[in-house]
């Protein structure tokens, strides 16, 4: 199991779940109620599931490829350790992650 942390944008909010291997981060933040639209449905065609991983886990995870940080470039907020939910994964080998919602995040569903 993963645990994931999620914290709120302006840091007043923090959410723990338990993950298993094989699941997809966008998931795992809609299950809870995270404000990530992932409006193209995790194919990586826009950037509204953008997170900003933790300095300390972001090593622990694989590249962006070319196509994410082109996705990348499009979002709001972006840091040096941005990525897209959509492509990031729970691993066997991934004991934590904990991500920020970016300033001004927000689920135009209404998920």
């Amino acid at each position: 199991m993963t645990r994931i942390r999620f914290i709120s944008a302006d840091g007043s909010d923090v959410r723990e779940v338990d993950a298993p291997p094989g699941e997809r981060l966008l998931d795992i933040a809609q299950a809870d109620g995270q404000p990530l639209e992932g409006t193209c449905e995790g194919q990586m065609a826009c950037s509204t599931c953008h997170v900003v991983v933790e300095a300390e886990d972001f090593a622990k995870l694989p590249p962006a490829s070319e196509e994410e940080e082109d996705m990348l470039d499009l979002a709001l907020h972006v840091t040096r350790h941005s990525r897209l939910a959509c492509q990031v994964w729970t691993r066997d080998d991934l004991d934590s992650l904990t991500v920020r919602m970016p300033g001004g995040a927000h689920n135009m569903q209404g998920r």
